[in-house]
């Protein structure tokens, strides 16, 4: 049996509840592709070693400056870190954008730049910076929102950028700008603003585009930037989450969440295959796969975790294949973590934490408090046997992943983290509004 045979026999041995189809890559298990990692469900590969204890002053290898501001969760690729930001310039527009009467935000008068940013990920040096595009947005944002809260994703030739209404970037890895593509201008909720994180899976790039009105999902062709297919999304409204991409039975599936329904696509031509309702508003959690099953959660003014088997077809709404998880104490912004057949999530944006059996929903533990904790749109990771819970205040709590869930450290960088945290090998990287920093014992 050949060495890679057999690293990815023990990678799927590891994180058993992915499919053998969705065993990550070797060069993706030792970086972070992906908006949640290399598995799609915030677990870091097994030879991963982040430090359990840092501060301000102890364990902190570099901190790195960005443009502008961003909330959303860097990738790593090779020596590469790429993040993207949006700074505020103090050039005016020619004639203010007009204002959705349902807005409770008030677009700018000032044109934006949209950074994206490749860091070196040992030293913390600025390898390039492109600016995407210079442009005035044409809604606001929520005060805990930035212009810059997708996040990017590569499949390690080309790096894949978007900016929702500012438009839709490929680049190479080493900044040469490939194609871009415009979707139109998001109409959001309040006006509160977007998160468009694309997903790549070969030779296709999904982007979920869900708005007030007119809401799709559409798959675009990864080399070129052109529409492979496009499918309505009726009823659906604006919801801020990122697909999942997974193979069932040989065929490429995306699922995707939504106030209205849980909807899973056939990536070959966009088919509606199945969907679920009963989420709650502002559906923004990932879904997560568990062995031939998605569960999908939901936490804003309500509460639901259901897991859907793959392989359904039609309306599932109700029905008695449809397993209800748990009925409380879920995620409205952060996403949850899977990881040995137990589900990781926190209740609403509070600081709740609940954990479950992935597959009967049955608590493995009681409901408890992250103390040190206090508002969370992080979403947790879990590495060499602890899991990382990082606040909006920069504090972040780590537990042991082990029968007793023990609190190993309370960690405080004085800052405003919204994004996730990245392991990579021995570095935890997290992600402020406006600085970037690595972690390493």
């Amino acid at each position: 049996m050949n060495i890679r045979l057999v690293t990815c026999l023990f990678v799927f041995l590891a994180a058993s509840t992915i499919h053998a189809d969705d065993v990550p890559t070797e060069q993706q298990l030792i970086n972070w592709h992906q908006w949640r990692g290399p598995y799609a469900n915030g677990t870091a590969a097994t030879t991963a070693t982040p430090p359990v204890k840092w501060s301000d002053s102890q364990n902190v290898a570099w901190a790195a400056d960005l443009p502008g501001e961003g909330t959303s969760t860097p990738i790593v690729w090779g020596d590469q870190v790429f993040v993207l930001s949006a700074e505020q310039t103090d050039r005016k527009a020619e004639a203010p954008s007009e204002t959705d009467e349902r807005s409770k935000t008030i677009p700018p008068n000032v044109y934006y730049r949209f950074y994206v940013t490749s860091i070196d990920r040992t030293t913390g040096k600025v390898l390039w910076q492109k600016l995407a595009v210079e442009d005035v947005p044409h809604e606001g944002h929520h005060p805990t929102h930035t212009y810059a809260g997708s996040s990017p994703t590569t499949d390690g030739e080309q790096l894949y950028v978007s900016f929702g209404s500012r438009g839709i970037y490929c680049y190479s890895l080493a900044g040469q700008l490939l194609w871009n593509t415009d979707l139109g201008d998001m109409r959001t909720r309040y006006g509160w603003g977007e998160a468009v994180t694309p997903v790549v899976n070969r030779d296709s790039l999904v982007v979920n585009w869900d708005q007030e009105e007119g809401s799709f999902i559409t798959c675009l062709d990864s080399g070129t930037g052109e529409a492979k297919w496009k499918t309505e999304r009726h009823g659906e409204v604006t919801s801020w989450n990122t697909p999942l991409v997974t193979s069932f039975e040989g065929r490429d599936v995306v699922i995707a969440n939504g106030t209205n329904k849980v909807r899973a696509y056939d990536l070959a031509d966009g088919r509606e295959l199945w969907s679920c309702g009963g989420q709650t508003v502002n559906a923004i959690p990932s879904p997560v796969r568990s062995g031939d099953s998605v569960i999908a959660m939901s936490g804003y003014r309500g509460a639901l975790a259901v897991s859907i088997p793959l392989g359904s077809r039609g309306d599932m709404t109700g029905t008695d294949s449809v397993r209800v998880l748990s009925r409380k104490g879920t995620p409205y912004v952060p996403s949850p973590l899977l990881h040995n057949g137990r589900l990781f999530f926190t209740g609403a944006n509070r600081d709740i934490l609940s954990i479950l059996d992935a597959t009967t929903g049955q608590p493995i533990t009681s409901p408890r408090r992250l103390t040190g904790v206090r508002n969370i749109y992080a979403s947790p990771v879990a590495a060499n046997g602890y899991v990382y819970f990082v606040g909006r205040e920069g504090t972040c709590v780590v537990l042991k992943n082990d029968e007793t869930f023990e609190v190993a450290s309370v960690n405080q960088i004085n800052d405003r983290i919204d994004a996730s945290p990245v392991v990579v090998g021995n570095r935890l990287l997290l992600r402020s509004w406006t600085k970037l920093y690595c972690v390493q014992e």
